[in-house]
């Protein structure tokens, strides 16, 4: 890491994404791990902004699943909350910015995957969230969350109460005239921290990818972030 020395912050192509201006203190503070802190001698973690984000965010969504849906009942507004504020699609978001890559993380953390931990990107992306909400404030905040987490508040919304990615991709495929989907996952690591990657192939191609502690949990990923990919792809080019 090169902490000592700042030429320009590296962080910032992140910022250009997310289309905010942050504190180059508060940005990195947002980054910071806590396995990163710890191996620095205690400086300040991340965790405080999460918690804020955290529930920055779940007012966003909530708000938004309120005005946008007026004819689902409270539980289906659960769920689609909850589906659009999970760990996976949060983490979807952060891997589609690239988040992964400007976490600052402890050697043992890098040394099994950190940066592409369903865990790690959420919380950071969660942290980020707050930093914005404390220089700016709930509007550009809401904004921001919106166009950020819109596709997946949009598909829960259309999946409804199921928001079992495996059935809805083959379902989608079923529609599209595509061939049931298949999974290929393997697992890397030690034991005791064994991370899975998985690939949902829908006509012999690769359409999805995604990480998890499990091989349920990383085909799970895979089959969402095929999902999403294959209804963009169908809503650009309609039949």
């Amino acid at each position: 890491m090169n902490s000592s020395s700042e030429p320009a912050p590296p962080h910032q192509a992140l910022l250009d994404a997310l289309g905010v201006h942050l504190d180059p203190e508060l940005a990195v503070l947002a980054l910071t791990h806590r396995s990163f802190a710890h191996e620095a001698g205690g400086i300040p973690t991340n965790e405080r902004l999460e918690f804020l984000g955290d529930s920055v965010l779940g007012i966003i969504v909530t708000d938004y699943v309120f005005r946008t849906n007026p004819d689902a009942a409270e539980g289906a507004l659960a769920k689609m909350r909850a589906a659009s504020v999970s760990q996976r699609s949060l983490a979807i978001v952060a891997r589609r910015i690239g988040l992964g890559r400007y976490i600052l993380l402890g050697r043992g953390e890098q040394a099994t995957g950190g940066a592409d931990k369903d865990s790690i990107l959420s919380d950071t992306l969660e942290a980020l969230i707050g930093a914005v909400y404390v220089t700016h404030g709930m509007e550009p905040t809401r904004a921001m969350v919106e166009r950020l987490v819109g596709p997946a508040l949009a598909l829960a919304a259309k999946l409804g109460a199921g928001l079992d990615w495996k059935t809805s991709l083959q379902e989608l495929a079923a529609q599209l005239g595509m061939s049931a989907p298949e999974y290929r996952a393997e697992g890397d690591g030690p034991d005791h921290a064994r991370i899975f990657t998985a690939w949902a192939l829908v006509d012999d191609k690769t359409v999805g990818r995604g990480r998890g502690t499990s091989k349920k949990n990383a085909e799970q990923g895979a089959a969402a972030d095929a999902y999403q990919r294959l209804s963009a792809q169908a809503s650009s080019h309609p039949h």
